[in-house]
């Protein structure tokens, strides 16, 4: 499936997993965490300012709420540009994959997106 603007919404409902779910508010809810994630490395970008156990319980709780593959995905196509800085908490979660799908079903190989070294010191000083 090609994402775009228009049906990344239909394609986060089709993965949403939450079993607990009672209504579309809760499903809002949860995806707007990838929003706030994208809020939270912009602020890193502009000021250098990282809240990393934030940005790391946002993702724990979309990995919780949207299957894996299709999570990666979603958040490759809304953080693209800003990926080298979330490629460290996948690493840390155990959820990088070797490749994934960009928006056009072509494939990416994680080995080529670098690393944020400041946010793998940080990783390794404040939460390992």
């Amino acid at each position: 499936m090609i994402l775009n603007d228009s049906n990344i919404e239909l394609y986060a409902i089709k993965y949403y997993i939450n079993h607990n779910c009672i209504d579309k508010e809760e499903f809002i809810e949860d995806y707007n965490r990838f929003k706030y994630i994208k809020r939270l490395v912009k602020k890193y970008v502009q000021s250098g300012e990282l809240r990393e156990r934030l940005i790391l319980n946002h993702l724990v709780i979309l990995f919780n709420t949207f299957e894996t593959k299709a999570c990666i995905r979603m958040l490759y196509f809304k953080m693209k540009e800003y990926f080298h800085i979330l490629k460290p908490f996948l690493i840390l979660m155990n959820r990088l994959p070797k490749e994934i799908k960009d928006e056009n079903n072509q494939i990416v190989y994680m080995s080529y997106i670098p690393l944020d070294n400041n946010i793998v010191e940080v990783i390794r000083k404040n939460i390992l």
